[in-house]
């Protein structure tokens, strides 16, 4: 009787697991069986569709290519973001972060370019990763200081990094001579190496390193467990003689720094100038891909990959099916939407 009884808790357990597990591939399918109504209800063949949305993503080397090249800056950023949600400070701001680090980072491509070109590609990147911690301390300052909500604060300053790059290149960065919104185009020494015959540059290598390495710092070093500590409860880790303020500015920071660094890196290998629009939205898709993937290193790569696949499919969905694009978005959010609901669902259940 008392074996009967301990085996049911962890026959529970089991269970829970395997459907926590399960959650992410339900929500899918019941997301892309919401798509196929809109489909339907749009005059359209479900099924040829999804097989076009499919193709785009991964039907040959070069739509792989735009995926893997689509998947960088949203995983670094994700990265990022999950040491920051770890210890439960919701950077909304990876955005703007974004947008300072290729500020800074394009500055030294424009200005430093005479530097040897290994030096160069050093300095350009710390650039980046400065120009986003910059960015970063101003809403943990605020935070730490005058305890400030860094979500209104991270936010905010998206808009002013955008608009700020904005007004630069269609003033004092304007290439000279130029009509258009952009700065002069960067010196081809300032490009990452890339793999022979393919444009998936060094910092898709760099950011796949990441991976472990992010995991290994959140739940094997001393850093990761005080960040860890200060998400769990700020009560606990001040009584355990951890300074969550510092916590605070450090997650920021990291969040921040990333951020940065897949703007410039972003910047300097496919836009190879400075300009509006050159960010397909990935600071905010760095927030989803870190909810997708449970805030885990390697769940984020997974879910990075997954949102990558989203948008360069539904993009190949308008332009070959002849859907509007304004479908195709909402298709990937229904899908994006439905993962997170049944991952709610299924942790209010066991939980």
């Amino acid at each position: 009787m008392t074996a009967t009884a301990e085996s049911k808790p962890a026959q529970s357990s089991a269970d829970a697991s395997v459907l926590s597990a399960a959650a992410p591939i339900l929500g899918a399918i019941i997301g892309v069986l919401i798509g196929a109504l809109l489909i339907l209800l749009a005059g359209a063949n479900p099924i040829e569709a999804y097989i076009t949305m499919v193709r785009g993503a991964f039907g040959g080397g070069r739509q792989i290519t735009e995926t893997v090249l689509k998947t960088a800056p949203i995983l670094m950023i994700g990265l990022g973001l999950t040491a920051a949600f770890r210890a439960r400070v919701w950077n909304i701001g990876g955005e703007g972060q974004y947008y300072i680090g290729a500020l800074i980072g394009g500055l030294v491509a424009l200005y430093l370019a005479h530097l040897p070109r290994p030096l160069l590609l050093v300095v350009m990147c710390l650039g980046g990763v400065v120009g986003g911690i910059l960015w970063a301390m101003v809403p943990a300052l605020l935070k730490v200081r005058t305890g400030m909500n860094e979500i209104i604060s991270t936010l905010m300053l998206n808009y002013v990094a955008i608009l700020l790059m904005e007004y630069l290149v269609r003033g004092p960065l304007q290439e000279p001579g130029g009509f258009l919104p952009t700065s002069a185009k960067f010196d081809p020494a300032t490009r990452l190496p890339s793999l022979p015959g393919t444009r998936i540059h060094a910092g898709v290598g760099f950011v796949l390193l990441l991976v472990p390495l992010v995991y290994y710092l959140l739940w094997y070093t001393p850093l990761g467990f005080r960040l860890r500590a200060v998400g769990s409860r700020d009560s606990v880790a001040q009584y355990a003689g951890i300074n969550v303020e510092r916590a605070i500015v450090t997650a920021l920071a990291m969040s921040g720094g990333l951020a940065g660094l897949a703007g410039i890196m972003e910047v300097a290998t496919i836009h190879t100038r400075l300009k509006g629009g050159i960010s397909g939205g990935y600071g905010f898709s760095g927030i989803l891909v870190a909810l997708l993937g449970r805030m885990n290193p390697l769940g984020v790569a997974v879910a990075s990959l997954f949102f990558a696949a989203l948008v360069i499919g539904a993009e190949t969905m308008h332009v070959v099916a002849g859907l509007p694009p304004e479908l195709a978005d909402a298709i990937q959010a229904i899908i994006v939407l439905s993962v997170l609901a049944v991952d709610a669902l299924v942790k209010k259940r066991s939980g």
